[in-house]
């Protein structure tokens, strides 16, 4: 596989972490630009204090992504390597029955599968184990790479006008800025998760409108 087919397959692998890591960035960021900003009219000020959460999170970010999918990744390796409960795998077996008949199939191929199943308790465990914890093909560090670059640009929108305008300019540009990314984002969840895109859209803005209200609040308390 070439190395751009293998960086569009790690990406569709790690989309709930672009997802997750743009979220994050946008609203911890912009929350913490906008109560700086609304205390002080130093642009370098809300540079530096926003630079400097917007690196820190991704950084933060990126190690829990990559944590988080190793643990995942050794987990699942544990449970096909240790020994069988004859008493869980019995449950699990129950339990796929159940879903094979909600599911529609016939009663007498429901027995079926169910005395195979019982018959090898491992292949059991380990079918309810992929079934909950899917392996999207991606390894941890594809995951890390990913949040990390998702959460870097996310957090750096809200921070970067105030790198180059006056306070006044930059205060609007950054919010119309963040919206226009958060409208994105709103969309792209809507259509990853087969969901309504104004209602994702109306959730993303009005968690974003917290985070800027809270910053807001405790930057006018602490000036």
């Amino acid at each position: 596989m070439s190395l751009p087919s293998r960086v569009v397959a790690s990406l569709k692998a790690s989309i709930g972490d672009v997802v997750f890591g743009m979220e994050d960035g946008t609203v911890s960021i912009f929350g913490l630009v906008f109560g700086v900003a609304m205390s002080t009219n130093d642009p370098r000020a809300v540079l530096i204090a926003g630079a400097t959460g917007a690196a820190a999170a991704a950084v933060s970010m990126m190690a829990g992504s990559y944590l988080d999918a190793e643990s995942v990744r050794d987990a699942r390796r544990a449970r096909r390597k240790g020994p069988v409960d004859a008493t869980e795998a019995a449950a699990q077996v129950e339990t796929v029955a159940a879903a094979l008949t909600r599911g529609g199939m016939a009663a007498a191929d429901v027995a079926q599968v169910s005395e195979a199943l019982k018959r090898a308790p491992r292949a059991t465990l380990g079918l309810r184990s992929e079934l909950d914890e899917a392996d999207d093909g991606a390894s941890p560090t594809s995951h890390a790479f990913w949040m990390f670059v998702s959460d870097l640009f996310a957090g750096f929108t809200p921070v970067l006008p105030f790198a180059f305008l006056p306070m006044d300019q930059a205060r609007i540009v950054s919010l119309v800025l963040t919206t226009v990314l958060l409208v994105a984002l709103g969309i792209g969840r809507g259509i990853v998760g087969k969901r309504s895109i104004v209602r994702a859209t109306a959730e993303t803005l009005a968690i974003a409108a917290s985070a800027a209200a809270a910053g807001v609040l405790v930057g006018r308390l602490l000036s």
